[in-house]
């Protein structure tokens, strides 16, 4: 089937947004089509300013507007517990679901070998340094349960010993090869609940 080459090209762009295969594309396009221009120009208008607006948290790596993101920057959360997670986006799973009012650090990713990302690649060098100047009484390693993700936080546990007081694990609730992402609020508020001591 022919379609008009900007047509193409949008549903060519939507593809590649991660989940979103060539069909979801396409009815997304023609969503778009259907809306009214106003409307077109608004997304267009968001995702401009989104990508000229946010940086990266001077403190914890997360998103931010501001030289600190709404987390670091909100004094009452409790600087006792630092948790550590992969992507900035899983920050906002953990905080929909209510049950952690402590900091977060975030890596930009975990340690993958076959992909060539190392220690060196990831914010660990910035986590180490945090912890020097504030140690944290609990250090929670939340990174996804997939074999890169179990291998990130064996080495942050044998890294970190003797830094803080106790090192903690996401508990079971959480079946492996998930991501944070798409974990239910539940599932998530049982892993919190019932995380454990890890490693040293």
């Amino acid at each position: 089937m022919n379609i008009p080459a900007s047509l193409e090209r949008l549903v060519a762009e939507l593809a590649r947004l991660p989940g979103v295969g060539q069909k979801t594309a396409q009815r997304l396009a023609f969503s778009i089509l259907r809306n009214d221009t106003a409307r077109a120009h608004a997304l267009a208008a968001a995702i401009e300013e989104v990508k000229a607006r946010i940086r990266f948290c001077e403190q914890c790596h997360g998103y931010a507007e501001d030289v600190l993101c709404a987390v670091c920057a909100d004094g009452r959360r409790d600087a006792r517990t630092l948790c550590v997670v992969e992507q900035p986006g899983d920050i906002y799973v953990i905080e929909r679901s209510g049950v952690f009012r402590g900091r977060y650090h975030v890596l930009h990713g975990v340690i993958s070998p076959l992909d060539g990302v190392g220690p060196d690649q990831l914010r660990i060098r910035d986590l180490v340094a945090r912890i020097d100047r504030e140690p944290p009484e609990e250090l929670i390693l939340a990174t996804n349960p997939s074999m890169q993700g179990e291998a990130t936080a064996l080495h942050l546990s044998r890294l970190l010993a003797g830094k803080v007081g106790r090192i903690t694990r996401l508990a079971r609730g959480m079946p492996v090869g998930a991501n944070l992402e798409y974990t239910d609020d539940v599932t998530l508020n049982q892993a919190f609940s019932g995380r454990q001591s890890f490693g040293g």
